[in-house]
């Protein structure tokens, strides 16, 4: 296993992470099995945002057994309300919830995270208000080392890296929420293939790298696989099937990226990421899939571009899309893909089907269809 500095933490961490979100609180000894196997393969660094107090405990207890080995990633605003998953700034929800988080982990955690912000606005109001003079003081206390941040959106990503004192970003990575298409005109988009160099990157994502090396701010990974779509033909947006290994190659390739958390269930699942350590530079590259992808491969998928907005009744429809791709891939939808769908401000049964979207959408998705869908999947 490599390991890389997370950035002015000076923690050293193992390129491979362990997003431990599918972790089961019903079933401790298949938790204990899979910590026990990362940890063996050298894996050192796992991420807890999950609400629930069973699949804390559990995994908790698991990490425990070499507590020294881990660095913990906690997350500050992820509670359990009512049997459910609930993202808050509410303190008098927020300390029960982390202190029982900081109890499962031997009271002490490396890395205490802002749970999940994606709205700049919300962003100046937590780092102005209680919210973080409870973080800075759990820092002082020596309950956490170091303040982190989780978010998918890059303008509060790159706002956060003008704080001293939040010393590494979980953010979303992978080439679907990356790539954008060649051109916006719709009569030569699609005339091109992929270029090896994966060169198609939404300048503010790429600002965000350039501007976390240049602060040396440290960058954790999270949906390397975009739940999954990247590794199946049918359902990833480039028509074509990714591996494990070329995924976590496309995240750690990015400047200041350290660690990918990725997600397994099981050991198997397990052993493909960590593959990823001694695979040869041809089983690694990424550009070799995607530059081979068919050339229509973007239409009639949404690829997140924002190209549809606005939307007459405010709908972020590229966070609707991608929360709806994230659930389907799954038996049932996961509480954090439910959760982060409730935090939006519209949603996708508040659509008028006015058309307006499918009109701006230069990849001919059907919108105001996959809105119903979405709608029908989250109840909402």
């Amino acid at each position: 296993m490599n390991y890389r500095v997370l950035g002015k933490t000076g923690l050293k961490v193992s390129e491979i992470g362990f997003g431990a979100e599918w972790m089961p609180g019903g079933d401790a000894q298949a938790v204990r099995e899979v910590t026990r196997a990362a940890a063996a393969a050298g894996v050192n660094i796992v991420d807890c945002w999950m609400a629930d107090p069973a699949v804390r405990r559990v995994l908790g207890d698991a990490v425990c057994e070499q507590r020294e080995q881990w660095i913990v990633q906690g997350h500050f605003g992820s509670t359990w309300q009512d049997g459910q998953y609930v993202r808050t700034r509410d303190m008098d929800k927020v300390v029960p919830a982390w202190e029982y988080l900081l109890d499962c982990f031997g009271g002490h955690i490396e890395l205490g995270l802002i749970h999940y912000v994606d709205s700049t606005a919300e962003f100046a109001e937590i780092m102005a208000g209680p919210f973080i003079d409870y973080v800075r003081a759990e820092r002082a206390a020596g309950h956490i080392d170091h303040i982190g941040l989780s978010t998918h959106n890059p303008d509060v990503a790159l706002a956060a890296c003008d704080y001293d004192d939040i010393a590494m970003i979980m953010f979303s990575l992978n080439p679907a929420f990356d790539m954008l298409p060649p051109s916006e005109d719709i009569s030569t988009m699609f005339a091109e293939h992929y270029s090896d160099d994966l060169s198609n990157i939404d300048p503010r994502r790429q600002e965000l790298h350039h501007r976390c090396e240049e602060r040396n701010v440290g960058l954790a990974v999270m949906k390397p696989f975009a739940g999954g779509r990247l590794l199946d033909a049918e359902k990833s947006p480039f028509g074509v099937a990714m591996t494990p290994v070329q995924c976590i190659d496309y995240c750690l390739a990015r400047p200041a990226v350290t660690s990918v958390l990725a997600g397994y269930r099981n050991v198997d699942e397990l052993a493909g990421c960590v593959a990823y350590e001694t695979a040869t530079d041809w089983e690694r590259n990424c550009g070799r899939v995607l530059s081979h992808a068919p050339a229509h491969s973007y239409f009639g998928q949404c690829i997140y571009c924002g190209h549809c907005q606005p939307c007459a009744v405010g709908i972020n429809i590229a966070e609707v899309n991608k929360f709806y791709d994230l659930a389907r891939v799954h038996d049932e939808v996961p509480e954090s893909v439910a959760g982060h769908y409730a935090a939006l401000s519209a949603h996708a049964g508040d659509c008028l089907d006015c058309g307006c979207c499918e009109r701006n959408c230069p990849f001919g998705v059907r919108i105001a269809c996959r809105m119903e869908y979405a709608a029908e999947l989250f109840g909402y």
